[in-house]
């Protein structure tokens, strides 16, 4: 059996063992008894940047995507469908917009989606929604209305996987954009979530949290493409190895691929199973742990997620404290993308065989979202070309467009 440990003299490295450990525990069954022990190897993990899953626009435009659509949903909120922007403009930091970013300047550079307009009073400029903008918001109300069920579902096996079968509101708004949840769910989650099985509570600190009642029975991603294969009972603890993907250029030393194919015979432990009993350090608690991501990632809509959001789940999935390790040690499984100045986790099975992993109802609809956002380049662009024209010859220095909007607004509401 070969186990791994982080080298202290070198955190980077990462060492392994073949042989068992001698000690074993009497109420334990035997895949319970590895930990680690002497006479190791150095074993190097080292990333490899892979162009094909750094292109994926439905995973890297989300960083823009988020803000348009709850920019979007403020506007289809309104009576009237369309709005100030005195309602929004100090709202950049609730609607995930960089720091750096002013509200007006980001519905600016989106005019295939947002339409501006004076407004009747003061002109102050307005934003509403344009013909196609308006047509991508109905289908996207008629999914969240068709795939309600697949939609309680995911969230159901988010909870399933807490220890406690039980998680903080605030936790699950944070992975709200991920489930591809609509807002309403969680605004009045009692009279929202129809499916009988979950119930508001009361958690630590005061806070609110979401459970589930449920004895069914919930297989996970991989228990059910193992199931279709053949050669699987559904039975608890059995082996199943996860599919592994290399990326072009990635190559791991032998020691390390000898190593894997051990991991990959070890008992699989699905994330809906109670783990007590399971030796911290031992290599099946390291395939729960890899397990965990695995499903984590397959309920998304795109399949990835910021790491540093992943990590605000460890404590409720009772993962280890260095749970993050598993992306880099597994760069078969997982794939972590440094675009748009963070790290993205990626299951690579999604995208390499996409028939082992179901779809999104969102999925789709997000796509369309971003292909309209793409439309905005060119309108921008044939903007500046007729400028250009009709400015030649001009030399006046550019407006701060923003800076005369606030002034307006702020003689506005003065006068109001």
């Amino acid at each position: 059996m070969f186990l791994f440990k982080l080298n202290r003299s070198n955190p980077r490295k990462l060492l392994f063992s073949s042989r068992p450990s001698v000690f074993s525990f009497s109420k334990s069954p035997a895949y319970y008894v590895y930990t680690q022990n002497c006479s190791y190897v150095d074993v190097y993990m080292k990333w490899k940047k892979d162009p094909f899953y750094d292109s994926i626009e439905s995973i890297h435009k989300s960083i823009e995507l988020k803000p348009l659509i709850a920019l979007k949903n403020c506007i289809t909120a309104a009576p009237s469908g369309c709005i100030p922007i005195s309602a929004v403009s100090k709202r950049g930091k609730e609607l995930g917009l960089p720091s750096a970013m002013k509200v007006a300047r980001f519905l600016r550079q989106y005019p295939s989606v947002f339409e501006e307009f004076t407004g009747p009073n003061y002109n102050l400029p307005w934003f509403r929604l344009t013909a196609e903008a308006v047509q991508l918001d109905r289908e996207e109300c008629e999914v969240y209305e068709g795939c309600k069920a697949d939609l309680q579902v995911r969230l159901k096996k988010l909870v399933l996987m807490s220890g406690e079968r039980r998680l903080p509101l605030k936790i699950i708004q944070g992975m709200q954009w991920y489930l591809g949840l609509p807002d309403e769910f969680l605004q009045d989650p009692e009279r929202n979530l129809d499916d009988g099985c979950f119930r508001v509570v009361e958690m630590e600190d005061g806070l609110k949290g979401l459970a589930v009642e449920s004895e069914e029975k919930v297989f996970s991603v991989m228990q059910k493409n193992a199931i279709k294969r053949g050669g699987y009972g559904g039975g608890p603890r059995e082996a199943i190895g996860f599919p592994l993907f290399r990326s072009k250029g990635l190559r791991l030393k032998q020691k390390i691929l000898n190593w894997l194919d051990e991991f990959q015979s070890l008992p699989y432990v699905s994330p809906y199973e109670n783990d007590l009993g399971l030796h911290p350090d031992g290599d099946i608690a390291e395939k729960r742990v890899v397990g965990v991501l695995h499903e984590l990632l397959s309920l998304f809509v795109e399949h990835a997620a910021e790491r540093k959001k992943i990590l605000c789940l460890r404590k409720f999935l009772r993962l280890p404290q260095k749970m993050h390790k598993a992306f880099e040690r597994h760069p078969y499984i997982f794939y972590l993308s440094l675009r748009n100045k963070t790290c993205t986790a990626i299951l690579k099975e999604a995208y390499s065989d996409k028939s082992s992993t179901e779809a999104h109802p969102l999925s789709r609809v997000r796509k369309r979202y971003i292909s309209l956002m793409k439309e905005s380049e060119v309108i921008l662009k044939s903007k500046r070309v007729n400028n250009q024209s009709n400015d030649h010859g001009n030399l006046r220095p550019p407006l701060d467009l923003d800076y005369e909007e606030e002034n307006r607004t702020e003689m506005a509401e003065g006068s109001m």
